[in-house]
């Protein structure tokens, strides 16, 4: 009879000492009714300025299961995710985040789902408790970015899912520094299924994750795997050159044909200044796009380990 497989959960925590008590509780109840193991839950701890360390430490030392990764400082949640898979030791990972958003509970469920032959099974958000802006924001992006990107986006499909270790093994075999799982994790590819998942709220705490945090994020998914607002540049400068010179050709034509002097001068300020715009957005996409060049080639780690706290050897490095 083959054995259950061993399960890794991988976390990332940045000052979230309000809500560990009740994560660490909840987590503690779903590995204990799990079967296989031994099983373990990798935190990675983002560079944590309140108790959020002390907390995990002290859980890794009541439970061999805890392993605490402890970076340098804060690398982003997308960062420290990666680092949460480059430590996990599995044979399937479940990648969650630490605000209970993600309800560990649901894991059997991504477990059962798994075993009718998946990579990938990923949760796909319903019934959000967030506010109707940002709900409405978090459709729109994920529609246009499946609309722009060159591989397939699942919609409404955050980073809560259950990977294979093959998954796993290929994620980390990316290396790009703007780093946006969600895409990598389908750029993959495999058999990949979405299972529909209630969006908890937060548990306690505020959102780490700002309007700018969340713009970024976007960015990254957006710019990471499309070249379509690239070419849209090169086609609105297409646009605009045919629109000039038709607006020539009918000025020589009112002026040598009609004798008519042509007329507009507020007109063409006002195209002077629109296309004027157009030309700064669009320089704005290309740097976006050689910003994002220009992190590659330094090469740089994408994150920093200070250390690894686990129950057997508390100051690994």
């Amino acid at each position: 009879m083959k054995s259950a497989p061993k399960l890794s959960l991988a976390i990332p925590i940045y000052n979230e000492e309000e809500v560990l008590p009740e994560l660490l509780h909840r987590l503690q109840a779903v590995l204990d009714d799990l079967d296989g193991g031994p099983h373990e839950v990798v935190f990675v701890n983002d560079g944590s300025w309140d108790r959020s360390r002390e907390l995990l430490d002290e859980a890794s030392a009541r439970d061999s299961r805890f392993v605490v990764v402890h970076l340098s400082r804060n690398f982003g949640h997308q960062v420290a995710l990666s680092a949460a898979l480059d430590h996990v030791t599995g044979d399937l990972v479940a990648v969650l985040d630490g605000d209970l958003q993600d309800p560990p509970e649901e894991i059997p469920r991504f477990l059962e789902k798994m075993r009718e032959g998946y990579d990938v099974v990923y949760a796909v958000r319903k019934d959000r408790k967030e506010s109707w802006w940002l709900r409405l924001s978090y459709a729109l992006f994920y529609r246009l970015s499946s609309a722009l990107s060159n591989i397939s986006l699942p919609l409404d499909s955050g980073d809560f899912a259950l990977l294979s270790r093959r998954v796993v093994d290929h994620m980390r075999t990316v290396t790009e520094h703007s780093r946006y799982l969600r895409g990598i994790r389908a750029w993959v590819g495999l058999r990949q299924v979405g299972l529909p998942i209630e969006r908890a709220e937060r548990f306690a705490g505020k959102p780490k994750y700002g309007t700018l945090a969340l713009l970024k994020l976007a960015l990254d998914g957006i710019f990471a795997f499309s070249l379509v607002p690239l070419r849209v540049a090169g086609l609105t400068g297409l646009i605009a050159i045919t629109v000039a010179l038709a607006y020539a050709t009918h000025a020589l034509y009112v002026k040598f044909v009609l004798d008519i002097s042509p007329q507009g001068f507020t007109g063409i300020v006002i195209l002077v200044v629109f296309l004027s715009g157009v030309q700064l957005l669009f320089l704005g996409v290309i740097g976006e796009y050689l910003g994002r060049v220009y992190e590659e080639v330094k090469r740089r780690p994408h994150y920093i380990v200070e250390r690894i706290v686990r129950s057997s050897d508390r100051d690994a490095p």
